[in-house]
């Protein structure tokens, strides 16, 4: 657990995330498969999903990331899992952005090598 939790503190560092609230879970296959039909309508299991809960925006109090679901069966690396789930609760995305986000999380496992 302790790689997990240097993975997440070291992907929000390079984020430039200072505060807030996260969670991360790891599902069996049949889990991730439901859950990534249901939210994002592939009827398949992957290794990591985000569900972020904050915008980027002003938050009230200590700001709500959101979680991070990995399936360890569908990983070749647990810890970049994590790491590209955090990445997408701090708003990057890959299939939006020109490269910027994979940049990034690849500068964050060299780090963490």
């Amino acid at each position: 657990m302790a790689a997990v939790r240097q993975a997440a503190d070291a992907a929000l560092a390079a984020a430039g995330v200072a505060d807030g609230h996260m969670a991360v879970t790891f599902v069996e296959e049949d889990e991730m498969r439901r859950l990534n039909a249901e939210q994002r309508g592939r009827d398949e299991a992957t290794d990591v999903l985000s569900f972020p809960v904050d915008g980027a925006g002003p938050a009230p109090g200590p700001r709500e990331l959101g979680d991070v679901v990995v399936c360890e069966a569908r990983s070749d690396d647990t810890v970049e899992a994590v790491v590209h789930g955090v990445l997408h609760l701090c708003g990057y995305d890959h299939e939006t952005d020109d490269g910027e986000m994979l940049a990034l999380q690849d500068r964050v496992m060299d780090e963490l090598r």
